[in-house]
C-alpha cells in the first residue's frame, strides 16, 4: 500500500502566540487516535517554530547555514503526517479532516505527496 507525506504549512502570523488551544489539541488527539486505529497513521509530529530552526543551502558548490527566523517565509512547515493509504483520495480525505480540527483564525495548508518507493 502506498505511503503519503502530508506537510503541514502554517501561516505563523495567524497562529496564536501561545500555540494551539487545549480544545484544538483534544480534537487533534481524537483524530490521531482514530486514524492510528484505522491503520493509516505511521508517524506524525508538530515542529518547533521556524525561529528555532536552521536552513542549510547548497548553491554553486558552497554550503551556507542560516539561523531562523526566515523573514522571506510567510508559511512554514509546522508539522507532518506519514500515512499509509489505499490511494491519494484517501490521503486527502484524512488531511481534510485534520485541517477541519483547527479554529477559523488559523491559516493552514497541507501538501500531500506520495512517497516514491524504490
Amino acid at each position: 500500500m502506498p505511503r503519503y507525506l502530508s506537510l503541514v504549512r502554517v501561516d505563523e502570523s495567524t497562529a496564536p502566540a501561545e500555540g494551539p488551544s487545549p480544545e484544538l489539541m483534544q480534537r487533534m488527539g481524537e483524530l490521531i487516535e482514530e486514524i492510528t486505529k484505522a491503520g493509516v497513521m505511521l508517524d506524525t509530529a508538530g515542529l518547533t517554530p521556524q525561529s528555532q530552526g536552521k536552513r542549510v543551502h547548497w548553491e554553486g558548490g558552497k554550503l551556507t547555514v542560516t539561523d531562523g527566523p526566515f523573514t522571506e517565509s510567510k508559511e512554514v512547515v509546522g508539522g507532518y503526517a506519514l500515512m499509509q493509504c489505499k490511494d491519494m483520495d484517501e490521503a486527502v480525505e484524512w488531511t481534510q479532516r485534520f485541517l477541519k480540527t483547527h479554529e477559523e483564525h488559523w491559516t493552514v495548508t497541507c501538501e500531500v505527496r506520495e512517497i516514491a518507493e524504490g
